[in-house]
């Protein structure tokens, strides 16, 4: 598993990366397509991800693996090669029809694409919400070691990946950007395949599936032989009866109209399903920390230009900001032994918040743009839809600033984006943005602590058969907060908002924690603030085997 998910996780984000950094290459420096191809891949997981998650609950471990995985991988490649095309015969192809079948080739990488991203959902649940855990089994201190190290494995790659593929594209060309991408995702698409193939066969009780699979199993095992225990034949000729006897009628009464609501009978009961389960508050919790700007994504990033900046400066700052979330990974481990699993959220939370206090600080300090008699919208259309070419950047850090259309909207400061801040005329004070990045750096060590205890709750509390429908379902919800967010953004692009954008997505966190302290209140009472007992010793004992609903 663990020489698995850097595989994963390196195909993934060098993919994530570059096709923001391909549709502006082909799009004249222009971040429309960039921008039309996030909104997709949101609006999408966002509407599909209880679909997605009910199919991974409907069908055997090892074929959703597999087949997620090939989907995955086979739409890198297509994807690639179409990319390659289009660098080629760019020229010819925007003759032909005038223009409209360069535009199908648009439309056609950003929906092969999008196909990618929801394989790629489909592979996160089934591995990193279902897989780990029946290979860690009853032991939850295994679970957590495992959690966390994944996730140590998956901040090293966000950060290697686009190292690579940026060096790449820098030193040779985006064509052969997309070759490399292509050619990786074959090769480790067959090492992936083996690998899972291999935990499968190591981890018998993978082939162990409740709900639908395991009556079909039943049918299966009751046809070939007959057991001499008597309930229990009693019981398996019954399943068998239902299945023989109700399956051929069921399937004779679906209709088209049946076929056609089904998926949205899935899509409410998944919702219906996350909001009855007892970890709801804590995963609704999770969510809210996604409406934010205080990340190392392109808006803040694009907010430290306008402030004077440098590239350099700010790559220093997304190593140490890996750094701090490599250490939240590790403080959940410790936490969790010393305190229990709730306890670490509702600890994590707190100090997270605490140290996006300084955040707020910045925006009130000197040096800061905030000023909220300017209008967000005096120059939003020249910012638009005017035809000059946008600022370019350089060259070290091109993942910051072309992952989705948002920095083109945030850059509107005087100051140009490549000049050194020094020979401006008036210097900005960098006490401001200095104080920022402080809170966003040092809040990711209780980011990554919360996220672990959130995502091990919902491990350890959804039962096996909605284990994917409710993990997709969380999935929507991170989806539908980080959307709004982007929206939020675009209602106020000014550097002189990103104050108030500030202070909104610190709410947003506050409401995210209280909505855990709920939670961990109505899971431990009393014993909320005794740091004691890590993990009741009677779960397994006093639980049926498969079924850890016990927090």
């Amino acid at each position: 598993v663990y020489v698995c998910s850097p595989l994963l996780s390196q195909g993934d984000r060098m993919w994530h990366f570059a096709v923001s950094v391909f549709l502006v290459e082909l799009y004249g420096n222009s971040l429309l397509l960039t921008a039309v191809y996030g909104l997709v891949v949101a609006g999408s997981v966002l509407l599909l991800g209880a679909l997605i998650g009910d199919w991974v609950d409907k069908n055997s471990r090892l074929k959703v693996a597999q087949t997620s995985l090939i989907v995955q991988n086979a739409s890198v490649i297509l994807c690639g090669i179409i990319l390659m095309i289009i660098f080629l015969f760019k020229t010819q192809l925007l003759t032909l029809y005038h223009g409209w079948l360069l535009t199908m080739c648009y439309i056609l990488v950003i929906t092969i694409a999008n196909i990618a991203n929801l394989a790629s959902t489909a592979t996160a649940i089934t591995i990193q919400r279902d897989w780990i855990v029946v290979v860690a089994g009853e032991d939850r201190s295994k679970l957590a070691d495992m959690n966390a190290t994944i996730r140590r494995i998956d901040q090293l790659t966000n950060i290697l990946a686009p190292m690579a593929v940026g060096q790449i594209m820098t030193f040779g060309s985006p064509m052969i950007g997309c070759g490399f991408i292509s050619g990786w995702n074959l090769m480790s698409m067959c090492v992936e395949y083996l690998l899972l193939w291999k935990v499968y066969q190591k981890t018998p009780t993978l082939a162990l599936k409740s709900a639908k699979v395991e009556e079909s199993e039943l049918k299966q095992l009751n046809v070939t032989k007959e057991s001499d225990m008597k309930p229990a034949e009693g019981v398996q000729l019954i399943v068998e009866k239902d299945v023989t006897g109700f399956e051929p009628q069921q399937e004779k009464d679906v209709g088209c109209a049946a076929r056609i609501a089904e998926p949205f009978i899935t899509f409410r009961d998944g919702w219906v399903a996350y909001y009855n389960q007892p970890v709801f508050l804590a995963g609704m919790g999770l969510a809210f920390l996604y409406m934010t700007v205080l990340g190392f994504d392109c808006i803040t990033t694009g907010y430290a230009y306008t402030q004077g900046l440098s590239g350099s400066v700010l790559s220093l700052l997304m190593g140490a900001s890996a750094v701090t979330g490599i250490m939240g990974t590790v403080a959940f481990t410790w936490l969790r032994r010393k305190c229990g699993l709730v306890r670490t959220g509702l600890i994590s939370g707190v100090a997270q918040f605490a140290c996006l206090i300084l955040c707020v600080i910045s925006v009130f300090m000197p040096g800061s743009p905030m000023d909220l008699t300017v209008s967000p919208f005096a120059d939003i259309s020249a910012r638009l839809f005017e035809n000059e070419p946008l600022p370019t950047i350089a060259s070290p850090e091109p993942e910051m600033i072309l992952a989705t259309g948002m920095p083109n909207l945030l850059n509107g400061s005087t100051t140009p984006a490549n000049s050194d801040p020094e020979m401006s005329p008036e210097p900005v004070p960098l006490i401001s943005v200095s104080l920022l990045f402080a809170g966003v750096i040092a809040a990711r060590v209780g980011l990554w602590s919360f996220d672990l205890t959130v995502t091990q709750l919902l491990q350890e509390n959804v039962v096996e058969s909605e284990r994917g429908i409710i993990n997709g379902v969380q999935n929507s919800m991170n989806y539908l907060l980080d959307l709004l967010h982007f929206i939020m953004v675009i209602l106020a692009p000014n550097p002189e908002a990103f104050g108030l954008l500030v202070l909104i997505s610190v709410s947003f966190v506050a409401m995210g924690h209280i909505m855990y302290f709920r939670f961990a209140q109505k899971t431990l009472g009393k014993q909320l603030f005794v740091c004691r007992t890590p993990d009741p010793k009677t779960a397994p004992d006093s639980s049926p085997p498969g079924n850890t609903s016990t927090v």
